[in-house]
């Protein structure tokens, strides 16, 4: 008897996705649970498991199509040997004319290293063996990046010469995945919808850093994580957007809906793409309980486990382009929300001080992002105020001033 397999539930405000790939081919045993194809939705990448036993038996649903709620992927049949003339599933168009030596998705074996068709093309392009280089994508598939790096730590001796490099490969074109294509939308709804306006300020993290420096290992052996800067501002956000109510608030048509608790984002990114979970009810959570959160949903992002619960609700975000060695940006407001609060990598710089000296101080530059429309430029200065006087003084956050 043939089990059909469907496209599950796939969370508030989504109806369909992509398929982007089968773990099985037309032939395989499976068994009840197992992971058989992921779905790459406008949030979240999607694991369908098997409903029951048996054997793969026909793929109605093919890499690259386009998949609603309730649509057949594909049928199990009884039984645990191959079926008659099975159908490989096809490769991914992007990879079609590479002839590199990598194991694409589409003929993958659990042994065999699985190169993405952008990680296929670069390594093609400057003669890489793919099976020389590690993995650092979901199920340790190999990113572009993993390809570069290797290229990077390759030591090469001085008499050797570089093959040419292939001149009939100029350009390649990789379809966008469905979350690059949902943040471009966004971010251009964002764009063209709100009266977005950007103010700065610094911040003297000289009091943060020593504070850290002292606890960081008390802090992880008595609460099993570690202390990060993330659960600072994350609770200095907190308290700054209870005093101004504006920022953490949404236009709804003419109304204005205030928000009464404080479910904030934290971009981070992913194999995919720039991801945004949320941290909830961050009012009534302690540093430790969000940086554990926090710490999670990294290492999930990093997985593709993320889900769409994940994904929804935030009042406002909080984006860290200083991992990557930002100085200063401006950042864009992530719809509905009214506001984002941008960090920046945290640098020496000369400061005059109070009493006339000059000192080195580490500094990090802030950004507001704000819709002009609902948030006035005093609420704006005034939060990032409040913002860098609970960080220069991280007393106040303890002591909720």
């Amino acid at each position: 008897m043939a089990v059909e397999i469907k496209v599950p539930q796939m969370g508030e405000s989504v109806t369909e996705g992509t398929i982007a790939k089968w773990l099985k081919k037309v032939g395989d045993t499976v068994q009840q649970d197992e992971l058989l194809v992921e779905i790459e939705t406008d949030k979240v990448t999607m694991e369908v498991n098997a409903p029951a036993s048996g054997v793969l038996a026909e793929i109605t649903a093919q890499a690259g199509d386009t998949v609603g709620i309730g649509a057949l992927l594909g049928t199990l049949s009884d039984g645990t040997g191959a079926v008659s003339a099975p159908t490989a599933t096809p490769a991914a168009k992007t990879a079609d004319t590479v002839s590199a030596p990598v194991v694409t998705e589409a003929n993958a074996t659990n042994k065999a290293p699985v190169a993405m068709p952008s990680a296929a093309m670069t390594a093609l392009n400057n003669n890489v063996n793919v099976n020389h280089v590690t993995g650092t994508g979901k199920d340790g598939r190999i990113l572009k990046e993993d390809v570069l790096n290797a290229m990077n730590n390759i030591q090469t001796p001085t008499t050797q010469t570089h093959a040419p490099r292939p001149t009939e490969v100029r350009e390649e074109r990789v379809r966008m995945t469905r979350l690059r294509q949902t943040v471009a939308k966004r971010l251009k709804q964002a764009q063209d919808t709100a009266a977005m306006l950007t103010t700065f300020n610094e911040i003297d993290m000289t009091n943060v850093m020593n504070l850290r420096s002292e606890y960081k290992d008390i802090f992880e052996k008595k609460h099993g994580t570690r202390l990060g800067f993330m659960s600072f501002f994350v609770k200095a956000a907190v308290q700054a957007l209870q005093e101004i109510p504006a920022v953490n608030a949404e236009i709804d048509g003419t109304d204005i809906i205030y928000k009464n608790y404080y479910h904030i984002g934290v971009a981070v990114g992913s194999p995919s793409g720039l991801v945004v979970p949320v941290v909830k009810d961050c009012q009534d959570l302690s540093f430790a309980q969000v940086e554990k959160t926090i710490t999670n949903y990294g290492l999930a992002a990093r997985d593709g486990k993320l889900s769409m619960a994940d994904m929804q609700g935030g009042t406002f975000t909080i984006s860290n382009g200083g991992v990557y060695g930002s100085l200063m940006s401006t950042p864009i407001i992530n719809p509905p929300q009214s506001a984002i609060l941008g960090m920046h990598k945290i640098q020496q710089r000369a400061m005059v001080m109070p009493d006339g000296s000059i000192q080195a101080r580490p500094m990090m530059y802030l950004a507001l992002s704000y819709d002009h429309r609902i948030i006035d430029g005093k609420e704006a200065v005034t939060f990032l105020v409040r913002i860098k006087e609970g960080l220069e003084d991280p007393r106040r956050l303890l002591l909720d001033l």
